[in-house]
């Protein structure tokens, strides 16, 4: 998992905006493609992209706390 320390709040905040919209973009080319190994390989892209907005988010709600 990367380290999001570094980043500044508003470069945190560009991040989760940018992986929000790459997961609505996996969607979409999932609901579009069928067959074992895209769907398969789209699940497993939307599941990176999951844990890195769940890991961004976190960053960035645990600096506004304090």
């Amino acid at each position: 998992m990367p380290d999001y320390s570094s980043l500044s709040l508003p470069e945190l905040e560009d991040r989760i905006a940018i992986v929000r919209d790459n997961i609505r973009q996996l969607i979409e080319q999932a609901a579009a493609v069928s067959g074992g190994q895209n769907e398969e390989r789209n699940a497993d892209r939307i599941a990176q992209q999951t844990e890195e907005l769940e890991a961004l988010v976190k960053e960035r709600d645990g600096r506004k706390r304090g």
